[in-house]
């Protein structure tokens, strides 16, 4: 597999287009299929089907095994529910995969929706109960992939529950978490929908309260979703204003996304602290090189779904995150995106601060660098370069020759994780199935 890999290399660095002509181009389409299916879904379904409690199980070993801890998240259950209403699309042969989306579909219908206050808990045990977390017992997020995953499973099974369970959760988050002032959406609400409002009492590295990328990009991916089956005005509406503000707002002047803001989206930042507060702080204020590759497919895949006579901007706004990306956070010696860098006080160059590199930033890199390669075949950057170098280190350090799947680290940096799971609530299929379907969208045009 990886002589044929490099060898496909050699080729497509030439150009998309030569390639599209030739025997190499086809072994990387049945390469893509291969792993796609054989070595990922297979793997996943109907493994992880509980078929006692309802849903889908959380805790996947390293060998394909059911693990012990199934405390199950909306995020992953939804996931599950868009992954396999697109392997029923996608692939035609695979006529048990919509049963397995209408299995999670009921599972979220019955059992994570919130019968009293609506919207969709963001955690309940395997059997269904809930768990309560302070300042996540409902999130934005959360409620973003459940209609992400209702909108899909709808598009493909015509289940108007499906469809009515969506526009319920979008109306319940235009309610609840919507901000008709500043714009955009609060995360974290409690279990009636109201919002929790940051105080003294919050500790520093806490995220709770703050508006956030991570919500406001997956919710334009979950919009963007919807509108497609259902073309309302006021979805239209939010899908347009959500695009706007990552693109006009959210996206910084260096051209990546700063994480966490304030209600009226001042950037949260630690940049005139000392080295030890910023590096306490991480998780809020960092480059974070795989969201940036992903919201420059995101919201160009929006801006087309809208039709707006501004897409070009979009696209190029994109490029230049996907630029920033290449020339600041591309590990030159082995490949792949790390996972995040800092610029110290008043610092021109960027420095790595995590050189950690995560299965789901790579998966978005080979969808957006063979997005950028089709509209920009002769940009200096070389995009198809990048996309065959990256094509080559994942199928090295994050595909599992023996029991198949994606390692969760590449293991290039982190061999130590080779036997680590490979599924948990933050950990399914979703990112590394998506890209490879939409890289064979694009590989067949």
């Amino acid at each position: 597999m990886k002589t044929l890999t490099l060898f496909c290399m050699v080729i497509f660095t030439v150009s998309i287009s030569f390639c599209q002509k030739s025997n190499a181009l086809e072994a990387i389409r049945s390469q893509m299929r291969i792993d796609a299916t054989d070595n990922m879904i297979d793997k996943w379904y109907p493994l992880v089907l509980d078929y006692e409690h309802g849903g889908y199980f959380s805790e996947i070993t390293y060998d394909f095994k059911l693990g012990e801890l199934h405390n199950k998240m909306i995020v992953t259950q939804a996931r599950h529910i868009w992954t396999c209403s697109l392997v029923a699309e996608f692939f035609s042969d695979r006529d048990d995969y919509l049963n397995y989306a209408a299995h999670g579909f009921k599972f979220l219908k019955e059992v994570m929706w919130d019968q009293k206050f609506g919207g969709f808990y963001n955690l309940v045990s395997k059997e269904g109960k809930p768990i309560a977390k302070k300042g996540e017992e409902k999130t934005a997020y959360g409620n973003s992939f459940a209609l992400y995953g209702l909108a899909a499973y709808y598009r493909v099974s015509k289940d108007e529950q499906a469809l009515q369970l969506a526009k319920k959760t979008f109306l319940w988050l235009e309610e609840h978490s919507h901000d008709p002032i500043n714009k955009g959406y609060y995360q974290s609400l409690n279990r009636d929908g109201s919002r929790i409002l940051r105080d003294s009492t919050f500790d520093s590295t806490s995220e709770i309260g703050y508006k956030d990328q991570n919500s406001s990009i997956h919710l334009l991916e979950a919009f963007t979703e919807l509108y497609k089956v259902w073309p309302d005005k006021l979805v239209a509406e939010r899908l347009e204003e959500l695009l706007l503000l990552i693109r006009d707002t959210i996206v910084n002047d260096r051209n990546y996304m700063n994480l966490f803001f304030e209600p009226d989206w001042t950037p949260v930042t630690f940049n005139k602290e000392t080295k030890d507060i910023i590096k306490k702080h991480y998780y809020l204020d960092h480059v974070s090189f795989g969201h940036d590759v992903e919201i420059a497919y995101l919201m160009l895949e929006a801006s087309e779904i809208l039709k707006r006579e501004d897409t070009e901007e979009t696209l190029l706004k994109g490029k230049m995150m996907v630029d920033h990306a290449l020339e600041n956070g591309w590990d030159k010696a082995f490949g792949g995106f790390y996972d995040g860098g800092y610029y110290f006080g008043a610092d021109q160059s960027l420095t790595i601060v995590n050189s950690d590199k995560n299965w789901w930033s790579q998966a978005e890199g080979l969808n957006t660098l063979l997005i950028m390669q089709h509209h920009f075949p002769n940009d200096s950057h070389n995009y198809g370069v990048y996309f065959n170098h990256l094509w080559e280190y994942v199928n090295t350090f994050f595909m599992d020759d023996r029991y198949g799947g994606w390692y969760e680290w590449g293991q290039d940096s982190k061999p130590e994780t080779k036997n680590n799971l490979k599924g948990h609530v933050w950990k399914a299929n979703y990112h590394n199935f998506r890209a490879l379907v939409n890289c064979l969208k694009l590989l067949e045009e």
